[in-house]
């Protein structure tokens, strides 16, 4: 796919001739070189149309005959498993298998650069459900990706702002401190004022390359299904289609983040740190620069005295106040986009949460925040007819189709969900479920979530995201106080329900209305004393450092 990519850049590069002098133009710097006054002035439309054309069709035929060898490959390990009855030998084979597959993706994933680099992203954070050989592969992708050169960034604040980086600033590092899969940040310092700022570019290449990638994923999906109708990746390209265009325009983050950062600023002792934002443009944001050191970054975390769990409870709040609070959600969680700092000034925590990134924001819908509510009261309480009913609810699933969608949003094995979710995964869990992947539960899973609706995608990937930051960071607790964090937002939002539908009633100073009120008022309470006693009583236990709690 990498080589007829690179083949449809030598048609529309007319400076880069040389394929070998093209390649490394393409691994270095993105290929970021402008575009020559004539090829701007003089370039034959129908031609390039056609060679664009020919780059997608090409390219997804690329794509069929990889996903056809790494097809063949799980096939004749799979099969393998039927002659060789050595247990052990065979698990060695599956992970010899899994780690050249992933090797090889990760490869193609990286040399096509900015939206397949964002697939890998969210397949790093999958691991609970993909083997951990293709999970720890892919992490390389959340915060080290190619960058482009600064001669390429000269040229794109030219053409967006009319004036030279050196107009705006007094200093701007040539060498940018992290780069992603869009976008990456330079430090710099104000013109006149001196103050210090994080510069985030877009990729200049990405102008003329995200309508052809995104041919080409569309292309490429809608190939993989022809030749295997049982994996049906089409809804992935839609989702990217409709998500991309609002990464994309830099403005529109900066709002965004403005937005987070005003939101959070009300919650009493909220760690949450969003960077001010000074400027910004459709490929251009100037925000205030705040540093910190990755979630996973463990050494860091322990040297400066900043406890795990409560980072990890932390997390939960912040996420649970998204999801079920008034305020958009942010989508891309990922460990590249979080960051850890101390803070003994802090009430309450001795840290901050900085979090970047603020491109990807969706509402979530009043009444499927609702029913989303009642599906994890139901998780938690292993109550399976509720939770059947509240995932029909918020997500049109069948009775069928329910034991994979539990396994989806919880991560677990379907045995656990319908027992006690609140426990920590066993290594034998993780086989278990690692296995199931392997007998046909992930071309299950991909036409479920072609199924669900895209919002409930968006929560889904945000679920997973945020799980796989809790579980890098190896809490002692393990998930049980986050489940206790998430029943009292889920309880919330129930109880306002609740409220409401009494308020609908009229007065509330109606003889009915007040028992009613009293009714949901005291139902709630009851709820949020339990949950603070058996929070105060997890705490306890860690503090005494005895063995933290299995389950609830």
């Amino acid at each position: 796919m990498h080589k007829l990519r690179i083949t449809a850049a030598q048609n529309l590069r007319s400076q880069w001739i040389c394929p070998g002098c093209l390649r490394q133009k393409e691994r270095s710097t993105w290929a970021t070189a402008p575009f020559s006054t004539a090829y701007q002035k003089g370039f034959n439309q129908h031609r390039t149309r056609r060679r664009i054309i020919w780059a997608i069709v090409g390219g997804a035929l690329g794509a069929g005959a990889i996903a056809s060898f790494q097809d063949v490959n799980y096939r004749t390990v799979l099969k393998s498993k039927e002659e060789d009855k050595n247990e052990a030998r065979w698990q060695s084979i599956l992970k010899a298998c899994h780690q050249r597959c992933a090797d090889r993706t990760f490869r193609v994933l990286e040399q096509n650069g900015s939206i397949f680099i964002k697939l890998g992203q969210h397949l790093s954070s999958m691991n609970y459900l993909l083997p951990l050989e293709w999970t720890r592969t892919f992490i390389p992708l959340q915060d080290h990706c190619p960058e482009s050169s600064y001669e390429a960034i000269e040229n794109m604040f030219i053409e967006d702002t009319g004036q030279p980086i050196a107009a705006h600033f007094d200093t701007f590092d040539r060498q940018p401190i992290g780069a992603a899969s869009l976008a990456q940040v330079h430090l710099a310092t104000m013109k006149d004022t001196g103050v210090k700022v994080a510069v985030k570019v877009q990729h200049p290449a990405l102008k003329e390359w995200v309508p052809l990638d995104l041919a080409l994923t569309r292309m490429t999906f809608s190939t993989l299904k022809y030749f295997f109708p049982e994996y049906d990746l089409e809804w992935l390209s839609n989702e990217m289609e409709s998500s991309l265009p609002q990464e994309l325009d830099f403005a529109l983050e900066g709002q965004n983040a403005l937005v987070t950062r005003d939101y959070f600023k009300t919650i009493k002792d909220s760690p949450l740190v969003v960077p001010d934002v000074y400027w910004g443009r459709k490929r251009i944001l100037v925000m205030e620069y705040i540093a910190g050191h990755r979630t996973d970054d463990l050494a860091y975390l322990d040297s400066n005295g900043i406890d795990r769990d409560e980072v990890s409870a932390a997390l939960a709040r912040i996420f649970n106040e998204m999801i079920f609070g008034d305020t958009p959600l942010h989508c891309d969680p990922h460990g590249g986009n979080i960051a850890i700092r101390p803070n003994d000034k802090r009430t309450g925590h001795n840290f901050d949460v900085i979090l970047y990134d603020h491109g990807l924001y969706r509402d979530i819908p009043l009444r499927m925040r609702r029913n989303y509510a009642k599906l994890w009261l139901a998780v938690i309480e292993a109550d399976e007819k509720g939770m059947r009913r509240y995932a029909r609810e918020v997500a049109g699933i069948t009775d069928d189709q329910f034991p994979l969608f539990a396994s989806a949003i919880t991560g677990r094995d379907y045995q656990a969900v319908t027992t006690s979710v609140v426990s920590t995964r066993s290594e034998e869990e993780k086989e278990v479920v690692s296995g199931a992947m392997g007998d046909g539960m992930l071309q299950e899973l991909v036409q479920l979530l072609g199924q669900v609706p895209r919002i409930v995608l968006l929560i889904l990937k945000t679920n997973d995201l945020t799980r796989s930051l809790d579980e890098s960071l190896q809490t002692r607790e393990g998930p049980v106080r986050n489940f206790l964090i998430l029943a009292r937002y889920c309880s919330r939002v129930v109880f306002r329900e609740q409220m409401d539908i009494i308020r609908s009633h009229g007065s509330m100073l109606w003889p009915s209305n007040v028992l009613q009120r009293l009714g949901a008022w005291s139902s709630y309470l009851r709820v949020e004393a339990k949950l603070s006693l058996y929070e105060w009583y997890v705490f306890f236990r860690r503090v005494a450092r005895l063995s933290p709690v299995a389950s609830i």
